[in-house]
């Protein structure tokens, strides 16, 4: 199948492939702290150095947690901080149809089944495969339970089948982690993407988003590195291209936990946009002293050229 095969609106904003396009994707959960700020950062200078378009897309599809206002107060941050997109923001839920659509598709090659487990259900199965329970991502290993029927049981959710074990290692070549490989059959088995309430899976979600955005590179944290095999096998059973990946360390707290709206990560000041933009560019590993914002992203774009390049002369 071709990109062409997935009926993605908005042809005409869609560029040819090998202009670089990136994005900045935050969930308006709560208002722009120092770890986001870090990866918005990152993906911008990382466009800048590529000549390419930087783009803000607000995912806001998990309508249980979304915080009212906090989108809009989450764009008037970047622009305090100097980080305009270079093209309208786009809102997720204005494009379900998106994941609809690839839904559709991945049914029609035999790839998508409903599944009646409940999590329960699939952790006590998981204990007798794996002694640790092990998550990924939220994620507990599926044992294949409903793979060949419901047996009776109502639908509770859409899983999309993955290969055989022998098989279902991916690999791909992480800009700033190296190579990574997983076996996505023994790391998460067939993994979700829609809910029987409607709820759409952020697997499934990001990759329609990026196919009908144009998106070459992706920017982004490395608390969702393990989810990246799933998506380029995705990626993979639609026909899409594939995407370039860099996942840059996350901000931690005290204890060491990822720094987020959830472990207590407070607003950033943006009455005081510099001091922040070069604390997330220490935490980058680029040391910028500058006067002003104008100043900052002076120094600032040179030293990410170098910085990635130390990371790989691919970049």
């Amino acid at each position: 199948m071709s990109q062409a095969n997935l009926d993605f609106p908005e042809p005409s904003a869609t560029p040819a492939r090998g202009t670089y396009r990136g994005r900045f994707a935050p969930s308006p959960t709560g208002p722009l702290h120092i770890g986001s700020l870090v990866t918005a950062l990152a993906s911008w200078l990382d466009a800048r150095v590529h000549g390419g378009t930087w783009l803000v897309r607000i995912e806001d599809i998990d309508f249980q947690r979304n915080v009212p206002g906090a989108d809009r107060d989450i764009l008037a941050a970047l622009e305090a901080f100097g980080l305009a997109p270079d093209e309208a923001p786009q809102w997720q839920s204005a494009h379900l149809h998106r994941f609809e659509t690839a839904l559709a598709q991945l049914q029609a090659i035999d790839q998508l089944y409903p599944c009646g487990c409940t999590r329960r259900e699939i952790a006590d199965s998981v204990t007798t495969i794996d002694a640790n329970g092990r998550l990924r991502h939220q994620t507990l290993i599926y044992p294949g339970t409903c793979r060949n029927g419901l047996n009776g049981r109502p639908p509770r959710a859409w899983r999309v089948r993955v290969p055989e074990a022998d098989t279902a290692t991916i690999c791909f070549e992480d800009r700033w982690q190296g190579t990574q490989c997983q076996n996505i059959a023994e790391a998460v088995g067939d993994f979700v993407l829609k809910r029987a309430d409607g709820m759409w899976a952020y697997q499934i979600a990001v990759v329609a988003d990026d196919a009908a955005q144009g998106i070459t590179d992706v920017v982004r944290g490395a608390d969702l590195l393990d989810s990246t095999p799933r998506q380029i096998y995705l990626q993979q059973l639609l026909g899409l291209p594939p995407v370039r990946y860099m996942h840059v360390p996350v901000v931690v707290n005290a204890d060491g936990e990822k720094l987020s709206k959830q472990t207590g990560a407070r607003a950033i000041n943006r009455s005081q946009p510099l001091a922040a933009l070069t604390e997330a560019a220490r935490h980058l590993g680029l040391e910028i002293r500058a006067e002003d914002l104008e100043g900052f992203y002076r120094d600032a774009v040179p030293a990410w050229a170098n910085r990635i390049a130390q990371l790989s002369p691919a970049t």
